[in-house]
């Protein structure tokens, strides 16, 4: 069987993820350039670094995430989430390299009443969703060997890149200091622990079993179970404070419900992911 690990780029290093990834990845067989040595919407440049370095596999965690920028900015979305992918796509194509990007939960409506399936139809809601949607598509049409991974709520040791913060760590620090936390409880989701997300994926690579996947801890919150959940393993006596998302007013339409199935996971012979409860005490333990 190929071993696509044998030489890896990873592009957006330094995210949740990617440093999940750089860390068990690191060895002389990977390389993580910063943006400043590899940015990925420089088309030339990546071009160039693959043929130079010539990868088994390349990692894209790199996006453009934050979601009210994306809607107000959906050219810069679009640039970074599908035209950017679909270069990088193709440079890998040219040279032989395997091809891993990472998308969301966000491709969905909302609208379904189960955990959507990795073959369910998507509906983006927003210029976020729809510019990762089209990442996947402009992936896919340079064939069959790419890994399409898609998370919910991904979140890790590192902080944010965009916010600076995790939304646990943010509210633990509210309620530490004694303000009052207010939580949305409208909106479900499946929490993604970053080093389980990486563990898996990795696994999938080690495979070979290339495809979309949805890979998030199993089960399914809300945002206000999932705080509630995080104080009471904390210890603290008073929870978070249930609201509509209505509360708090976004020019973005997020899916309602965007709980994601494991079908993939299941096919490929990996084990069932941890449950969101279980990623959760591990991140408080190592916070």
């Amino acid at each position: 069987m190929e071993n696509l690990l044998e030489r890896v780029l990873v592009i957006g290093g330094a995210g949740q993820l990617g440093r999940e990834l750089v860390a068990r990845l690191a060895g002389p067989s990977l390389r993580a350039p910063s943006r400043t040595d590899l940015d990925l919407e420089h088309a030339d440049a990546v071009l160039a670094a693959l043929r130079r370095q010539r990868p088994t596999l390349v990692i894209n965690t790199a996006a453009y995430h934050h979601v009210e920028r994306c809607e107000a900015y959906p050219d810069r979305a679009f640039a970074v989430n599908a035209l950017a992918v679909d270069r990088l796509a193709a440079a890998c194509a040219l040279v032989g390299a395997a091809v891993a990007t990472f998308s969301t939960d966000y491709v969905f409506d909302g609208a379904a009443a189960a955990p959507y399936r990795e073959g369910d139809a998507v509906g983006p809601l927003s210029a976020y969703g729809a510019s990762k949607v089209a990442g996947e598509h402009l992936v896919r049409r340079h064939g069959d060997r790419h890994f399409i991974v898609r998370t919910s709520g991904l979140y890790g040791s590192a902080p944010s890149s965009v916010k600076g913060y995790t939304f646990i760590d943010r509210a633990l620090r509210q309620a530490e200091a004694g303000e009052p936390v207010r939580v949305v409880d409208d909106i479900t989701f499946s929490p993604s622990y970053a080093p389980h997300v990486a563990d898996a994926f990795l696994e999938l690579v080690r495979r070979g079993a290339f495809g979309t996947y949805h890979v998030t801890d199993a089960g399914a919150v809300t945002w206000h179970g999932f705080a509630a959940a995080a104080f009471e393993l904390r210890g603290l006596d008073e929870g978070p404070i249930a609201v509509a998302s209505s509360a708090f007013p976004s020019g973005v339409r997020r899916p309602a419900y965007s709980a994601l199935a494991h079908d993939g996971i299941a096919r490929a012979g990996l084990p069932a992911m941890p449950g969101w409860r279980d990623g959760l005490a591990e991140y408080l333990r190592a916070r």
